[in-house]
């Protein structure tokens, strides 16, 4: 009797083994087929141009003739390392980045500290600061190319600081594309910082003040470790878009004057389309993305030691 029984439960659990083992086979296969059509999208436009840029930096590329190209090796990025324009594109953009990243940091966190209260027209004002942020880079370009062109409204205010356009300055041009960049992107970031600022617990404040504490006091000691994710969001995030500006300068200033405001991006743009270097251009963009790479490393070390 006991045999019979012994067999029984043993068929019961084979049976259900083979159940669970099909149900897991059609959840993968169901998993499969709904991931297939993004991995054929990533594979198409991402992944097969990601190794087709790295496969071309390796070689002299003939534009017209790809089976001709020369296999040079590494020689593309050695001379990368020995080209003037390169590091003038280079040192630009830490330029850029240096000046823009702070700018857009403060510029969001005063809008976010300024807005964060219930005020009547508080919402109109959001909107206001946002919206910059929903117009595309060439627009954004546009006007602030109209503005400081020769007789732009933005030179005739500012003429007493400079002699004609400031983006025929060596000194301004750069400036002003740092200016016009803060005003298009601190939308998306003061939105960002709103949200964090908004999730500080408001009893935390009204202890401070009974203790006696000041406005600055509370920032320093409640709000800024509170909001301490999202600022590493603003600061990293930032600083990766910043490096893969194009858009301003190309529109702006077409990189001058005297390559004062050519970027790494414009630079492999130029490599690319305007004089069909395409090996070096793939060098150099191989280049920019171990700099976004590290960017990013930096980004997951920081905020998983601030989780932990």
């Amino acid at each position: 009797m006991s045999n019979v029984d012994t067999s029984t439960t043993a068929g019961r659990f084979g049976s259900i083994r083979e159940q669970v083992g099909s149900q897991s086979t059609r959840q993968l296969l169901a998993g499969l087929l709904f991931a297939t059509p993004y991995l054929l999208l990533f594979s198409v436009f991402l992944l097969y141009p990601l190794l087709k840029g790295l496969y071309m930096s390796l070689f002299e590329w003939n534009f017209l003739e790809p089976s001709q190209s020369t296999f040079v090796g590494a020689a593309n990025y050695a001379r990368l390392l020995n080209d003037p324009m390169f590091w003038n594109a280079f040192w630009n953009t830490i330029q850029f980045v240096a000046m823009t990243v702070p700018l857009i940091l403060v510029v969001s966190m005063v809008l976010a500290l300024g807005l964060n209260k219930e005020l009547k027209g508080s919402r109109v004002l959001q909107f206001i600061y946002f919206s910059p942020y929903v117009l595309t880079v060439s627009v954004v370009g546009i006007i602030w190319l109209q503005m400081f062109a020769q007789n732009g409204i933005g030179t005739l205010l500012l003429g007493w600081l400079f002699d004609g356009s400031p983006l025929n300055s060596k000194f301004w041009a750069m400036p002003i594309i740092v200016v016009t960049t803060v005003w298009w992107q601190s939308g998306f970031y003061f939105a960002v910082l709103l949200a964090a600022r908004q999730n500080v617990p408001s009893r935390l404040y009204e202890a401070a003040r009974l203790d006696g504490a000041g406005p600055w006091r509370m920032f320093w000691d409640i709000t800024l470790p509170h909001m301490k994710n999202a600022v590493l969001f603003v600061l990293v995030a930032s600083t990766i878009f910043q490096f893969q500006i194009f858009g301003q300068p190309y529109i702006m200033t077409k990189g001058g004057p005297a390559g004062s405001t050519q970027t790494l991006v414009l630079y492999l743009y130029q490599l690319g389309f305007e004089t069909r270097d395409l090996g070096f251009g793939a060098a150099v963009g191989y280049t920019l993305l171990a700099i976004l790479v590290g960017v990013s490393i930096l980004n997951y070390v920081i905020v998983g030691t601030n989780n932990e």
